[in-house]
């Protein structure tokens, strides 16, 4: 059976939005385990963690029952919203893999003054206190402040930001390849007839 077949596409796009699953589940219980062992404190990050992964399990859910019923508005609305977030993330994987020195500065200073929360959270984790200097009257909960031996979290951040942006932006561009790609096969399985239906019905 070659692989343009009717079963070969339906398999296939069952297959992707499987992993699609897994990868919405996985995100979930990242957020979950960090909260529950007290790594991120933030309400907003957590949020946000468990939004991307309950609107990616939506998705993979609607291509899966479509995929399964052949079902045409559903496999549409499923390959439109797709295809909408491959622009997004494919947009943003580039962003991430073309920011220099000082862009990765302000975006962690922006984010830094944003949330006191996520503040204490990286000064607690990383042992250090403030952002670009030591401020000795400011209050700090990382060990190092009780014997003034702290340095600036920038200095202790910097090294990991770049090679975690490459990071970020080589699994966004290698994921959004996978979009394209179910975008594509839906759009093939809409278009193929059901062998095991009347061969006089349209689709």
């Amino acid at each position: 059976m070659v692989c343009g077949s009717f079963t070969c596409s339906k398999n296939s796009l069952c297959a992707l939005n499987i992993l699609y699953i897994m990868v919405s589940l996985l995100l979930i219980g990242i957020a979950a385990w960090g909260l529950g062992f007290g790594l991120i404190s933030s309400l907003r990050v957590v949020g946000g963690v468990f939004g991307v992964g309950i609107f990616l399990f939506l998705i993979a859910l609607i291509g899966l029952i479509g995929a399964i019923k052949h079902h045409q508005v559903l496999l549409f609305f499923y390959m439109i919203i797709l295809f909408l977030v491959f622009v997004v993330q494919f947009s943003l994987s580039c962003a991430c893999l073309a920011v220099n020195k000082e862009q990765q500065e302000h975006i962690l200073e922006v984010g830094w003054n944003r949330s006191d929360t996520t503040r204490r959270d990286f000064e607690k984790s990383l042992n250090c206190c403030g952002f670009r200097s030591v401020d000795p009257n400011d209050t700090c909960k990382a060990a190092c402040f009780i014997g003034k031996t702290c340095i600036p979290c920038l200095s202790k951040v910097q090294p990991y930001v770049g090679e975690v942006l490459r990071f970020v932006g080589g699994i966004g561009l290698f994921f959004s390849f996978t979009e394209i790609l179910g975008v594509w096969l839906t759009h093939r399985y809409r278009n193929q007839k059901d062998p095991r239906a009347n061969p006089s019905a349209f689709l």
